[in-house]
This record gives structure tokens, sequence and C-alpha cells, in this order.
């Protein structure tokens, strides 16, 4: 297992300050924000990242979040910029885009008796995803479904919700699973368990403490959790998504090393 930290976390004012940085903790991968339109800077990351050891991994979210909307040029234009994300995740030989299908509530309206919201969400996410799929498999990368917990997303909470989609849509190659530790701990029983419920599935993971801050300053069981991971070979990023308490810089290396620490010592 390998650590990236997301570009917003890092200390610095400028992207080589904060890759130096990144370098000096030996940090493998850096998730950028889907906000950033990484695809209209590729020239500029190419120049940041030449000669150094640290690469781009990921892309989190976008700026829309439309897919599941009724109108459907929202949900054209949220799905188009979802294609240019992957094309530039591909570009990168990141491991693919991280995208939350919706927050908040349903938009579209309840049809009962025929079908309620939810399950017209599902059917439609399940046609989405085959597209989006087969669009990230055609450039090398992969859409990464993240569910949310109870308090962002009614939609896919669980791990067993994502994977739900994935093998509706037939299990294709370019999509897999965002798990994300802090929304876990809220919505699963037993984090350890989901992992290995959602077994090869999981193709990058977040982390954060209970607190939302870096790991190692709150009360998940970061063993249990990676020893899961291990268990079910799982062998790519965990990428901080969290918040900083502290001094950024110390914090980062002190959490760095407990995590490296935790790794080092699974069974």
């Amino acid at each position: 297992m390998q650590i990236a930290l997301q570009e917003g976390l890092l200390p610095g004012d400028e992207l080589a300050e904060k890759l130096d940085f990144a370098e000096e903790l030996q940090i493998e991968g850096l998730e950028v924000a889907g906000r950033s339109r990484l695809y209209d800077h590729i020239e500029d990351y190419e120049k940041a990242l030449s000669g150094r050891s640290i690469k781009i991994v990921s892309i989190c979210g976008q700026e829309t979040f439309d897919w599941l909307d009724p109108d459907i040029s929202k949900r054209n234009a949220s799905l188009a910029e979802t294609r240019r994300q992957l094309e530039a995740c591909g570009h990168f030989k990141a491991v693919g885009q991280i995208v939350p299908p919706i927050f908040g509530p349903p938009r579209i309206p309840d049809l009962s008796p025929l079908k309620d919201a939810i399950a017209l969400e599902k059917d439609l996410l399940v046609e989405l995803v085959k597209d989006l799929a087969a669009h990230a498999a055609d450039h090398d990368t992969l859409l990464l479904l993240e569910p949310l917990n109870r308090y962002e997303q009614h939609l896919l909470r669980r791990q067993a919700d994502g994977v739900e989609i994935i093998e509706r849509a037939g299990q294709p190659a370019g999509v897999a699973l965002l798990s994300d530790f802090f929304h876990m701990h809220i919505e699963e029983t037993d984090t350890p368990e989901a992992f290995r419920q959602a077994g090869k599935h999981v193709a990058h993971v977040h982390m954060a403490d209970n607190t939302r801050m870096q790991p190692g300053t709150g009360d998940i069981d970061w063993r249990a959790g990676l020893q899961a991971l291990k268990d079910i070979g799982f062998s790519g990023y965990l990428a901080y998504e969290c918040g900083i308490d502290g001094e950024r810089r110390e914090a980062l290396r002190t959490s760095v090393k407990f995590v490296r620490e935790t790794i080092a010592g699974l069974d």
C-alpha cells in the first residue's frame, strides 16, 4: 500500500513547494481536486512533476454532480465533464476519477407505483456507469464510485451500495469503488468486514479519522482496517482526504509516520 496526499493539504503557496514537501515525506501519489480542471492544466502539471518520483494518482470530484438530475441538459453537461476528467486521468496514468453520483436528496420525482425515486435513480445510474466505465477503460483508467455518509448522500452510503451498482452494470473493467474510512466509520457496522465483502471492487481508499482530521488523531481502528485491506490484496493508494489538526507540516509528518508504521506491523 502506498500513500497519496491531496494537493490542497500540502503546505506551500506554489505547486513546486507543495511537491517538495511531499517528496521530503517520500509520498508516492498526488490527488488533484476535480474543480481544478486538470484537463485544462495538463502541461503545467507535467512541468511541475518532471523529474520527480511523485505522480498524479487520482482526481477527486468535479465541478458538477448532476448525473441524476431530471434535466437532461444538466445531466449531459455533468457527464461530459466526467469524460474529460477520465481522459486527464488516462493521460497521467492515474488510478481514476472519484465521483459521488449525487449529493443531498433525490432530484428525480417519485413515480410510485411504477417505481420510487431511489429505484429510478439506481436504474439510471447503472446505465450511466456502463457508458462511463467503457470510456474509462478506453483511457486505461477507472471511474471510482464513492459512497458517502447519510448527511451528504442518500443513495450510495455503504460499500455494498456501490458494489450493487457495479455488479448490476456487469462489473465492467472501467469502474471500481472508492472506499473512505471516515464515511465508513459512520455507515458501516464493521469497517474491516465491509472491506472484505467489497473485496476486489476496492481500487482506491480515502483516509480521515472519525473527526475528519488526519489519521491517528481519532478513534478509528486503523490497524484493523488496513489489515482487512491487506487481506483482500489491496496494494493501491491510501489518499489523505481530511482536515489537519495542528501545524500542517508537523501534523502530516506525524500522521504519515503513524500510517507507515501501522502498515509495517500488519500480519
